[in-house]
């Protein structure tokens, strides 16, 4: 269980194969303080186990790379990372669990009052899940949705936010992990 609220940026420094399998290698320093082998930790939202620490690495089986873009991945890239929470942490975003919903396309970026905008697309399917100031997971990013279209929402982002996440990087058409609010999955 995570709160939404990126510790760090990583950088993948290796990626290779297991079997069918891939591992990440990504450098970081704050999240490798306070962990061990078999932790979890979120890599732009997607719940991971470690399983080498020196540097943070993780195997992600096929099918997390196909419905996340860890499978887009290459070297050099930055990842959002968060340590899972402990018991009695402050949750200062909202919970997210780590299990992607679906991947999202960045439609456009728009500046609104100072603070930038990106209009998300997803499938149709999930738009029952976006909720007008409700709570949303974007690249493990916890974010309240400020408007809601027929296929595709907008979150604003704080000048903090983008400059200590991956969405300082990202732009139209790139892809993002989408983990909806799992109290909106309930309804």
């Amino acid at each position: 269980m995570f709160s939404g609220i990126i510790e760090e940026l990583g950088e993948v420094r290796k990626i290779s194969r297991i079997g069918n399998n891939s591992v990440l290698e990504i450098k970081a320093d704050k999240v490798t303080e306070d962990v061990k082998i078999g932790d979890s930790v979120a890599v732009n939202g997607v719940c991971l186990t470690i399983i080498k620490k020196e540097i943070l690495s993780f195997e992600a089986i096929p099918e997390t790379l196909k419905v996340t873009n860890l499978g887009l991945l290459k070297f050099g890239d930055k990842v959002n990372l968060e340590r899972s929470l402990k018991v009695g942490d402050r949750v200062s975003g909202h919970f997210v669990s780590g299990h992607v919903d679906c991947l999202g396309i960045i439609r456009k970026k728009n500046y609104l009052q100072g603070n930038l905008g990106f209009e998300i697309a997803v499938p149709n399917k999930f738009m029952c899940y976006i909720l007008p100031k409700g709570s949303v997971a974007v690249d493990g990013i916890s974010l309240t949705i400020a408007d809601k279209r027929s296929s595709s929402f907008t979150v604003y982002i704080i000048p903090h936010t983008l400059k200590n996440t991956t969405l300082g990087f990202k732009g139209p058409s790139h892809k993002v992990n989408i983990e909806f609010d799992m109290l909106a999955k309930r309804r």
